[in-house]
């Protein structure tokens, strides 16, 4: 058994004593000697286990005096899901706390990342390795205020790869994609205005923007991007000052834009001074590169947004922004003033250094091959239940997914949360709520055979 085990077993019998009244506040705990001799362990062992336990402010050290149960003792760990969570509305904020905070057993095809072993862990290990070998101003300080220059070199040059030719002070490196996307409205929106979003589109969004206290207006989504005719007259009609999309592979349709939308779309942007935030989140999951608003704009009325979650790790958090000088030099006011810095230096300069390795390359090739055996296999188990993809996407994990009959996602949602399936209904995406009949499904965690006995007998009954 090894000393970290050791040491965990040490800690619980500690606080199951607590837990159990026979240490109550204010008590001495044992001995380190004398306790070791009881859970048949090293003096040294107990010793790290009181000091843990201390840190966690359970209990505290007397010099000279040992250890004592802490006056307002902590009660046990509780590791249930708060049971509010299953009554509360299905909303956008629905989804994500039953993803994030499901037990570890349960099933999750509407969460929104790959499961930990398609991750290149390896990879990453062999950067925090690296990372911790550094100067300790690395592990210690503030970073710089646009973020790590080796990182944001490394996005120079994959975005010069799409024909924006940028300088480093064109890049802000931020805390998550979704930190990016939130400092990004800070700056352009007041209470009030008017946002234009996808119908269906990246469930956060609705979120985040109800957040900020704005009117949203979402366009259909359509197989080539947004239906170009209602996106005019949506600009005629609210003035909006901002669009929020997706690049590449649309959230949650696995769509994308046709060269010909777009080029409509930057028209009418220009025509009606709007801005426009691409989230290009999914980058890295799409097999071949495509139309690109920044690419063709310039980053003229254009944002770039983008993170490495999906692909490389959502717990090393790291986003970026690509924009215009004058807009990264006020977005990057804007984050010292809100969180002094934005991505972690050790965070960023783990990610370049897993992005600057060969290996990341082979890793993406690796994905892109899983997920085309996962999508095929995947669509032909939900096609023989009945439930039909509205597209077959070229890349990415998700499914959007039309159900038979008339089953509402939302109810079977629900239904589902009893079974520890955590399931994506539809209009959790749709600002218009017309997705009833949709869920999202995410490929990837769909291999357990309880989910398609769970989706056949919800969907027969």
């Amino acid at each position: 058994m090894s000393r970290s085990t050791r040491t965990t077993e040490v800690m619980e019998a500690i606080r199951i004593r607590i837990a159990g009244r026979s240490l109550a506040p204010g008590d001495r705990l044992p001995s380190i000697r004398r306790f070791a001799e009881t859970m048949a362990v090293s003096p040294s062992t107990v010793v790290e286990a009181y000091d843990r336990l201390a840190a966690e402010g359970l209990i505290r050290a007397r010099p000279g005096s040992g250890f004592y149960v802490s006056g307002a003792a902590l009660p046990p760990l509780s590791f249930a899901v708060d049971p509010g969570l299953h009554d509360r509305a299905v909303d956008p904020f629905w989804v994500s706390r039953q993803s994030l905070e499901a037990p570890p057993e349960a099933l999750k095809p509407g969460c929104g990342w790959l499961p930990a072993d398609w991750m290149p862990t390896e990879a990453l290990r062999k950067a925090l390795r690296a990372v911790a070998r550094a100067d300790d101003a690395l592990l210690t300080d503030y970073g710089g205020v646009l973020g790590s220059r080796a990182l944001r070199r490394i996005l120079l040059g994959r975005l010069a790869t799409e024909g924006l030719q940028l300088g480093q002070d064109q890049v802000l490196l931020t805390g998550s994609g979704t930190h990016a996307v939130d400092l990004t409205c800070r700056y352009l929106l007041r209470p009030g205005d008017t946002v234009v979003v996808d119908d269906p589109c990246y469930f956060n969004f609705r979120a985040l923007l109800r957040a900020h206290q704005v009117q949203v207006v979402g366009v259909p989504y359509t197989l080539t991007g947004p239906d170009v005719e209602r996106f005019e007259a949506v600009l005629k009609q609210a003035s909006p000052r901002l669009y929020l999309t997706n690049a590449g592979l649309q959230n949650p349709t696995g769509a994308g834009i046709a060269p010909q939308t777009a080029h409509r779309l930057l028209n009418l942007a220009a025509a009606h001074d709007l801005t426009i935030i691409e989230d290009d989140l999914f980058a890295d999951l799409e097999p071949e590169p495509t139309t690109r608003l920044a690419a063709l704009d310039g980053l003229n009325r254009v944002i770039r947004i983008g993170s490495f979650s999906k692909t490389l790790s959502a717990s090393l958090r790291c986003g970026y922004i690509a924009a215009r000088v004058d807009r990264i030099s006020d977005l990057a006011d804007l984050q010292v003033a809100t969180g002094f810095v934005g991505a972690s230096p050790v965070a960023a300069e783990a990610i370049a250094h897993v992005l600057a390795g060969g290996g990341y390359r082979k890793h993406l090739d690796e994905v892109h091959r899983r997920l085309a055996r996962k999508r095929r296999e995947v669509i032909a188990r939900l096609r023989s239940i009945g439930v039909e993809p509205w597209i077959e996407p070229r890349g990415g994990f998700n499914l959007w997914c039309r159900l038979p009959g008339e089953i509402d996602s939302a109810d079977l949602a629900r239904a589902a949360l009893k079974e520890n399936i955590v399931l994506a209904p539809g209009d959790v995406f749709s600002p218009s709520q017309t997705a009833s009949r949709f869920m999202r499904v995410n490929v990837t965690h769909c291999d357990d055979p309880r989910l398609m006995s769970f989706l056949r007998l919800g969907l027969s009954g």
